[in-house]
């Protein structure tokens, strides 16, 4: 049983040749069928990340060797901090789908790539992502006090800046979550509630950013009490967010994979089950190609098959892959 477990949670819906020709694509970068300007860069980029917002990962995976190595020949040959940029973000947009997707290695690669490249660029905000990218990685591979030393540059290097524009502030404010998020999964509960509290701030001061920014300070709330044990705080913490709060369908599945997690933690299958649904419904890439999402929903099929929803949760696990 256990050995059926392990690999229906293994058995993401994005097929292996996609995930083997980006790994590849870091190694060997791939030769662009033509040259791009910045302005066709961004424009890729942008679709990319809609593709992000949108889960469709695999489809993102097929398109990301491409954008990595057109946006490099294009930086490479006109040599302005706006390419240079560029780069930098295509490699962070790559680090959160690997790490989704749970290539954490090759996540890695990406991460650094993204900070070597942002610093080529000049750009604050460029810089502050690149540091949210590498320190998440150093996060989720053992590291939380160096994570927490790298983002905390970022941050001191935004707030020089002033937060005059509204990515600076909104990039201020992922950094300051992902800190607060990281100082909990390094056991420092008091930098990590006061982290969070500051965060919070940086919501809710800037009243164009706030309908999004507060719901988002909130699920990290929640999360930060999740990685410290507490899945009744992080659930109270949570009780207030809606799906409609979040944007995009990438957002709402992880709003609601979120709180499965949180149940989990509690001993609570049935409101697991329903609530991997629900992320199901809004994005279901993030329950079946999410490692530990799908581990999740695998032992939920394995361990509790009459609860009710079980077998429709299995049902959609177990789609077949997809083709690209």
């Amino acid at each position: 049983m256990r050995r059926r477990t392990l690999l229906t949670a293994a058995g993401l819906s994005i097929p292996l040749s996609l995930l083997q020709r980006l790994d590849d694509a870091l190694a060997v970068p791939p030769q662009p069928l033509r040259s791009a300007e910045p302005a066709q860069i961004a424009q890729m980029l942008r679709a990319a990340r809609q593709r992000f917002d949108g889960s469709e990962l695999s489809g993102l995976i097929a398109t990301l060797p491409g954008l990595l190595a057109s946006s490099l020949e294009a930086a490479e040959r006109a040599d302005t901090p706006t390419g240079w940029a560029l780069v930098s973000a295509a490699h962070g947009l790559a680090t959160d789908t690997l790490n989704k997707v749970g290539r954490k290695d090759s996540a890695r690669i990406t991460a650094e790539r993204a900070v070597f490249y942002a610093a080529r660029s000049g750009d604050s905000v460029a810089t502050a992502a690149a540091a949210r990218a590498l320190g998440m990685m150093l996060r989720i591979q053992g590291r939380p006090d160096l994570a927490a030393a790298v983002m905390s540059r970022g941050i001191d290097q935004l707030t020089a800046t002033g937060l005059r524009t509204t990515a600076q502030a909104d990039m201020h404010l992922r950094l300051l979550c992902a800190r607060a998020y990281t100082h909990a999964w390094g056991g420092d509960e008091s930098r990590a509630l006061e982290g969070i509290a500051e965060a919070e701030q940086a919501a809710a001061r800037i009243p164009a950013m706030a309908p999004t920014a507060v719901p988002f300070a909130r699920l990290y709330r929640a999360n930060i009490a999740y990685a410290l044990g507490d899945p009744r705080t992080a659930l109270h913490a949570a009780r207030d967010l809606r799906d409609g709060m979040y944007p995009t369908p990438e957002r709402r599945g992880r709003l609601r994979t979120d709180l499965a997690r949180f149940y989990w933690q509690w001993g609570k299958p049935e409101q697991t089950t329903a609530a991997l649904l629900e992320a199901y419904r809004h994005a279901p890439a993030e329950v079946r190609d999410r490692p530990s999402i799908r581990r999740i929903a695998a032992e939920l099929v394995e361990r509790h098959p009459r609860v009710a929803g079980v077998r429709q949760l299995a049902e959609a696990i177990s789609r077949p892959p997809v083709t690209v």
